[in-house]
């Protein structure tokens, strides 16, 4: 083969190198697009006067842009039964805990169905994998018969209690956590670390980028957790839930319904920025080799 030959068939390569680029650019452009359009029309609702709510066809820009609607949010939401600021520790108690309690309790979990050997551990993998296939509403039924077997219902722990227990979390840390070489538990046996050592302070440590991307799911899950089958006491609703009765009123609270969606949103995208960027970190430098 002659140079120009080859120079023509490194140019032909390049060419759909280039293309193939190009091509996977533009389909992630567009369904980046279709993820934010959501968003971004909650967004322009929000801030929309009540008159250009039912406007048709339906504008995908505010002509006048107000603030009313987050206004009338926090007018509504302050002539409730109690103040807001309650409903709003509710909401970040609930959340903290619940995002604290279920990574401890999914990594120290995962541990003993990744690296240790007992029977029923594959029938238990199997189940939690099954699990995944569930919607969480099925068992809604089972969950309040349990709660007031317990003496639960009306209480903060009818909120956190069922929602610790996460076969998602747990999945996620189990496949992280098989990822980690046996040596590194035969060495630290051999050191005399027990089972407790060995998972607290060698295993999950190397676990950051699980634990954080665990972290962002179980607190958006725990920050929209309504319990309104569960928790009847004004004062131990969360935000969700006051914001979701503030919001049913019809068409004529769909701008207030849109603002207090976006004022939900907040919390878990900046959680998300933050947790994000430790993520990106330690999967850069999480490689670990037998």
């Amino acid at each position: 083969m002659t140079d120009t030959s080859k120079l023509k068939a490194s140019n032909k390569r390049a060419g759909r190198r280039i293309g193939g680029s190009i091509a996977i650019f533009l389909f992630l452009t567009v369904l980046g697009l279709f993820m934010v359009f959501p968003i971004y029309l909650a967004i322009i609702t929000s801030i929309k006067p009540v008159e250009e709510l039912f406007i048709f066809p339906p504008k995908f820009y505010p002509m006048n842009p107000t603030l009313d609607n987050f206004r009338d949010m926090f007018r509504v939401l302050g002539q409730m039964w109690v103040p807001f600021s309650r409903y709003v520790w509710n909401s970040v108690f609930v959340t903290v805990v619940v995002t604290v309690a279920q990574c401890i309790v999914a990594s120290m979990a995962a541990f003993v169905l990744a690296k240790c050997k007992f029977p029923g551990n594959g029938i238990i993998n199997k189940i939690i994998v099954i699990s995944l296939l569930y919607n969480s509403n099925v068992i809604y039924i089972m969950q309040y018969m349990v709660m007031s077997e317990l003496n639960l219902i009306n209480t903060t722990r009818a909120l956190i209690l069922p929602s610790i227990a996460s076969a998602m979390g747990l999945f996620l840390m189990r496949q992280s956590m098989s990822q980690v070489p046996d040596a590194m538990i035969e060495a630290a046996k051999v050191d005399g670390a027990n089972l407790f050592t060995t998972c607290w302070r060698i295993v999950i440590p190397n676990q950051k980028p699980a634990l954080m991307t665990m972290s962002i799911f179980a607190f958006q899950g725990a920050w929209n957790i309504q319990g309104g089958s569960l928790v009847y006491d004004e004062a131990k609703k969360t935000l969700p839930t006051v914001v979701q009765q503030a919001a049913s009123a019809g068409l004529a609270r769909a701008g207030v319904a849109m603002a207090a969606a976006v004022f939900m949103l907040i919390p878990p995208v900046v959680f998300f920025m933050l947790a994000q960027k430790n993520v990106i970190e330690t999967m850069a430098h999480s490689g670990i080799k037998d």
